[in-house]
């Protein structure tokens, strides 16, 4: 492909990180917000983290639903309508009067989510040269890791001064924009002639993609084990001013990003020692949580270093691409489920621990132990890879 041709793939691969954006705006942001919208629907703050599993749970589910009845449809006309769909469903979080409606309103937001990422990532991977398939997905991945950084502090900021649920009537401007940007530059492609649902299932009969999923949902799990209580572990047992939180929060999601930017440099023939590196990186920096929380700025670090670690989550969106064969579609939407199991996961664990007197900051343990979990879980991938290369290569 030449380098007009590829310079042509990138305002669509602009209008797919701007859905990106979107989905981690609503997503992310989402846990910024419930102090606001308990109190203005009448419940606490424990019952208002239903809608935050509401949303998991709607990827979980949507994100292989979507993508085996999508199969027979073109990635373009796919992606329009779940940002559309996307819209809809978070208008009603807007307009959302009372609490279950709301929970509803957040299960039907995730239901999009997995299945735009698992088509997002095909679309983009078309449109470049396969050796900067990595780079490309990257790109699109971007939004969600920026919206960690600028998007959870202004929805928390507009949810402390012109409501809650502006935030959602701007995920509804992003959405139409993305679905906008898709029709405007993505080429009319034509399903494959071929694809079917029972082709599509063939990928959950697919050690390589079950366990590159095991691999993602275990090891990225230690992630999610330290963010979810990371502005308890600055009040609580670093003893600092709530201010800390949200530089806190934004530290980590710089490092996303940055771990985004620097798996888009990495080759195909790189992937695995990168997947092995990058989860290290992670048991490295968990292990040092703990200590790190002893002073603000190596705090910080090592909060930005744990975000740098999520970079492990593109290369295994790519991997799944290389590894499944025609079920590419399915499997590239389980990620974003592997993803949401991680979320669930880290989090449930690390309360095991922290509810037994441990403190906020022994999440850091908790994670090290799921990001080593990874590693063996990996190093399995691996082996089982190298023992049946020419089936997966041929």
């Amino acid at each position: 492909m030449s380098a007009p041709e590829q310079n042509s793939a990138r305002p669509l691969i602009l209008g797919l990180a701007l859905g990106g954006f979107a989905l981690g705006c609503t997503e992310f942001a989402s846990m910024s917000l419930v102090p606001f919208f308990s109190a203005s629907l009448g419940v606490n703050a424990a019952q208002a983290a239903d809608a935050i599993s509401a949303y998991a749970l709607g990827v979980l589910i949507g994100a292989p639903i979507l993508s085996i009845l999508s199969v027979k449809y073109p990635r373009r006309s796919i992606l329009i309508a779940l940002m559309i769909a996307f819209a809809l469903f978070n208008l009603f979080s807007a307009l959302a009067p009372n609490f279950d409606l709301m929970v509803l309103s957040r299960f039907l937001c995730g239901l999009p989510h997995g299945a735009y990422f698992g088509v997002a990532a095909l679309a983009a991977a078309a449109e470049v040269p396969s050796k900067q398939r990595s780079k490309a997905i990257s790109r699109v991945m971007l939004g969600l890791t920026i919206a960690t950084i600028g998007g959870v502090p202004a929805a928390n900021l507009m949810g402390q001064t012109i409501g809650w649920r502006w935030c959602y009537f701007v995920v509804i401007l992003l959405a139409l924009g993305t679905a906008y940007a898709v029709w405007r530059n993505a080429p009319h492609d034509k399903p494959d002639p071929d694809a079917k649902p029972t082709r599509e299932l063939t990928a959950l009969k697919n050690p390589q993609v079950l366990l590159s999923l095991a691999t993602c949902a275990v090891g990225f799990g230690g992630f999610f084990a330290v963010y979810t209580y990371i502005a308890s572990a600055v009040q609580n047992d670093m003893h600092a001013s709530v201010i800390l939180a949200p530089f806190a929060l934004a530290a980590i999601g710089a490092g996303m990003t940055l771990g985004a930017l620097l798996v888009g440099s990495i080759s195909t023939r790189h992937q695995t020692p990168a997947i092995f590196g990058f989860l290290t990186l992670s048991l490295v920096a968990l292990l040092l949580y703990h200590a790190s929380a002893s002073h603000i700025a190596t705090y910080l670090i090592d909060l930005l270093v744990i975000g740098i670690s999520g970079g492990v989550t593109v290369l295994l969106q790519t991997r799944l691409l290389d590894v499944s064969g025609k079920a590419q579609r399915l499997a590239s939407a389980l990620n974003q489920s592997a993803f949401n199991l991680a979320n669930a996961l880290g989090p449930w664990l690390a309360a095991i621990f922290i509810y037994r007197g441990y403190g906020f900051l022994s999440a850091g343990y908790v994670g090290a132990a799921l990001s080593l979990g990874g590693i063996i879980m990996f190093a399995l991938t691996s082996m089982h890879y190298r023992k049946n290369a020419v089936h997966y290569q041929g």
